[in-house]
């Protein structure tokens, strides 16, 4: 409206300043270019008008922008956080499976060298004790470890805890691989078959016939084989172990025997499993 007021304002100072009396041609042509100057005037401010608009939602968009780029920005940053934490907690997880994976092998190895040395003493054992295999003594492995079973019947009389000659020889065979073999700890078990011990005095029953039975191994190996004590140890586990659970009297002979447990010292795994 400003703009408008000074235009008419300016022309008609102009008429006044001319003090001539104009014809109606000249007068018909000033009106006609004050509704001139009036129109673009209008035009002006509408134009001015639509400026101040996108001016003003000119200053809201960036205003939102700035808002969304400050979001984006905090964002950014607790993402970059996160994938920093996340990136420093993946390698510490590789670097603990990478030890993990080395213990692992280590572990496995020396478990490989057990099973390896567990089988050449097995081979040993064979041989030496090959005149008694037909006598119901066999050696195998289970579990990293060589067991050597011998039948009653090799070792003692029917009912008795004392070792006859035939045991005493096998044992004898057994003993000098043992003492060549200083680094394997050795368990002697004593089993019986399911029926009830009757009338054999100082023995009332399966369990003490079987830890007796285990003993008089133990003595004989240690006090007579001189095998050091300190390897040994002796246990009976009566008829709850058998290795046929059928009530035939070929399976009760199977399950009359006495098992000596040979197993591998396990220093260096236990040491290898304990340090941190």
């Amino acid at each position: 409206m400003k703009i408008k007021y000074y235009l008419f304002a300016a022309l008609f100072m102009l008429v006044l300043h001319s003090c001539v009396v104009m014809s109606p041609k000249k007068y018909k042509a000033l009106v006609a270019d004050r509704d001139s100057l009036q129109n673009r005037t209008t035009s002006l401010e509408a134009e001015v008008a639509a400026l101040q608009a996108d001016t003003a939602r000119l200053h809201r968009e960036i205003a939102d922008a700035k808002r969304n780029y400050a979001n984006l920005n905090d964002s950014y940053n607790t993402l970059n956080g996160n994938y920093n934490a996340s990136s420093s907690k993946v390698s510490q997880l590789s670097s603990d499976l990478e030890k993990r994976e080395a213990r692992l092998k280590e572990v496995e190895d020396i478990l490989h060298k057990q099973d390896a040395a567990s089988q050449a003493l097995k081979d040993k054992l064979q041989q030496a004790l090959l005149g008694f295999q037909q006598s119901g003594l066999t050696v195998e492995v289970r579990n990293g470890k060589v067991y050597v079973s011998l039948t009653d019947k090799l070792l003692f009389p029917s009912g008795s805890i004392v070792i006859d000659e035939k045991g005493k020889q096998a044992l004898q065979q057994l003993a000098a691989v043992l003492n060549k073999e200083p680094d394997i700890n050795i368990a002697v078990e004593g089993h019986t078959d399911d029926k009830k011990v009757i009338n054999l005095g100082q023995i009332k029953d399966n369990w003490d016939l079987s830890v007796m039975r285990a003993t008089s191994v133990t003595r004989y190996l240690t006090e007579t084989e001189k095998v050091d004590p300190q390897r040994l140890t002796a246990t009976g586990k009566s008829q709850y172990q058998p290795i046929d659970p059928a009530s035939t009297d070929e399976a009760r002979a199977k399950n009359r025997r006495i098992e000596i447990v040979l197993t591998p010292k396990l220093d260096e795994l236990y040491n290898l499993i304990t340090t941190k």
